[in-house]
C-alpha cells in the first residue's frame, strides 16, 4: 500500500507540473545559457573528471546531482542540499527547470536526465529537451544498461542476481530506457561490456572514464617497502567482483608459506582508496564482469599491477576497432580458475610487479588521462555541432 501511495503521489506531481514544464521548455529555448554542458543527476565521480577534461577544450560545464555518494560529495549543485522542506518534494521538477535555463547540452546515463526520478514525465523528457533545444550525450556506466536477458556472460548474470535480487523487477524499465534514449539522444557512447546490452551507438571507446594523472601519482613518500605483499580489493558488490575467489587464493598462498595479505576496503571514499592504494603492492579488481573500469584505472595510474578478468571477445573487439594495440593492455588477465597462480607470480617477482606497474601508468597516460578523454569528448561534441561558448563559468 505504501508503494502504491508513493507512486500515486508521483503521478499527481507529474500532472501538476506537465503544462508548466512544457511552457518552461519553450521559453528556455530562447534564453542564453550559463554553461555549455551539465552533467548529472546521478552522483558519479566520473563527472568530476569529465569536467576537467572538457575545460581543456574550452567547454564550460557544471555537475548537478540529487543525492550523494560515499565516494565523493564534491559536486557543484546538489538539489537535496539546496531544496529544503516541502520544496524537496518537487526537487526533480525544479532540477529540470534549472537545467533547461542553464545548459546547452546534457550528459547523463540511460537512466535519464533531471526528470529521471519522476513518474511518467521521464517518458516525455526527451521531447521536452528537444523543445528546449538542449542536446543530449548518453554516457552509460553499468546498471543503467544491464538488461541481463542480453548478457552473454552467465557468471555475471548469476553474480548480479545474488548481489541485487530486486534487479529482476527493473528489467523491463531498463529495456525501455535503453530504447527511449537510443531513439532520442543526439549522441551515444558505448564501451566496456556495455556493448553487450546496446544495439546502437555513435562512438565506441574502451570506456568513458578519465583520471587525473597528477592526483593519482606515486611519490617517494608512498613507495612500498614492507616485506608482506599487500593486495587491495574494494568491492562495492562482492559476488560481481568475485571477492571470495581472491580471498580463497590468498588464504591458500599464505598456508603455502607466501607472505601475502588481502586488504579489503568497502564503502570507502575516493580519498581513502587513493591513500591505501599508494601503499600496497597489487590491486585486485574483479574476476567476473570481463572488463575494467575506475578502480583498475586508479591502480594502473599509481603504477600497481592490476588483477582483472578481461573477456577475450571484448579484447578482440576493441583491438579490431583500433582502440588497442596487440598485447598493449597491461592488466594481469585472470579468472576464477587461475587467479591463485597469477597472484603467486606477482608475489614472487618484484621486478615483474615493477615492470607491469610502469606499463600500466603509461597505458593510463595514453588512454585515460584528462587530455586523452578531452580529445574524445571534443570529437563527440563536434559531431553534435556543439562548439565551446568561450565562457568558462566559475560560479
Amino acid at each position: 500500500m505504501k508503494k502504491l501511495l508513493k507512486y500515486t503521489f508521483k503521478i499527481g506531481l507529474d500532472v501538476l507540473f506537465a503544462v508548466p514544464l512544457l511552457v518552461v521548455a519553450v521559453v528556455s529555448r530562447f534564453v542564453s545559457k550559463s554553461f555549455d554542458i551539465g552533467m548529472g543527476p546521478e552522483p558519479l565521480i566520473s563527472y568530476l573528471y569529465h569536467q576537467r577534461s572538457l575545460a581543456l577544450k574550452g567547454f564550460s560545464s557544471e555537475t548537478f546531482v540529487i543525492g550523494g555518494s560515499y565516494i565523493t560529495h564534491n559536486f557543484d549543485f546538489n538539489a537535496d542540499q539546496q531544496y529544503a522542506g516541502i520544496v524537496r518534494l518537487f526537487r526533480w521538477h525544479l532540477l529540470f527547470i534549472r537545467a533547461v535555463f542553464r545548459y546547452r547540452c546534457l550528459y547523463f546515463s540511460f537512466h535519464g536526465g533531471p526528470l529521471m526520478g519522476t513518474g511518467w514525465l521521464r517518458i516525455v523528457e526527451p521531447y521536452l529537451l528537444k523543445i528546449a533545444g538542449i542536446k543530449v550525450l548518453i554516457l552509460p556506466y553499468g546498471s543503467d544498461v544491464q538488461d541481463m536477458t542480453r548478457c552473454p556472460n552467465i557468471a555475471f548474470t548469476s553474480a548480479l542476481a545474488k548481489d541485487y535480487p530486486l534487479q529482476r523487477s527493473d528489467r523491463q524499465r531498463i529495456a525501455r530506457q535503453i530504447d527511449r534514449w537510443t531513439r532520442h539522444a543526439d549522441h551515444i557512447l558505448a564501451g566496456c561490456d556495455w556493448v553487450d546490452y546496446l544495439y546502437y551507438w555513435d562512438t565506441v571507446a574502451l570506456n568513458n572514464f578519465s583520471i587525473d594523472t597528477d592526483l593519482w601519482k606515486l611519490n617517494s613518500q608512498n613507495q612500498t617497502s614492507a616485506s608482506t605483499i599487500k593486495i587491495l580489493h574494494s568491492p562495492n558488490h562482492r559476488n560481481v567482483k568475485g571477492t571470495v575467489y581472491f580471498q580463497r587464493a590468498v588464504e591458500e598462498l599464505k598456508q603455502e608459506g607466501l607472505d601475502v595479505e588481502l586488504v579489503i576496503l568497502e564503502k570507502s571514499s575516493n580519498e581513502t582508496i587513493r591513500r591505501f592504494m599508494a601503499e600496497i603492492d597489487i590491486v585486485a579488481d574483479q574476476l567476473i564482469i570481463g572488463w575494467y573500469a575506475m578502480f583498475a584505472m586508479e591502480g594502473m595510474a599509481l603504477e600497481k599491477p592490476v588483477l582483472c578478468y578481461i573477456r577475450p571477445d571484448l579484447l578482440e573487439y576493441y583491438t579490431d576497432q583500433g582502440l588497442l594495440l596487440q598485447d598493449e593492455l597491461p592488466i594481469v588477465n585472470c579468472n576464477t580458475a587461475n587467479v591463485k597462480a597469477k597472484i603467486r607470480e606477482l608475489v614472487e617477482s618484484e621486478s615483474l610487479r615493477r615492470e607491469i606497474g610502469i606499463r600500466s601508468r603509461n597505458y593510463i597516460l595514453k588512454h585515460h588521462s584528462l587530455e586523452a578523454i578531452a580529445e574524445n569528448f571534443d570529437k563527440m561534441n563536434q559531431a553534435m555541432n556543439l562548439q565551446p561558448s568561450g565562457l568558462i563559468n566559475h560560479e
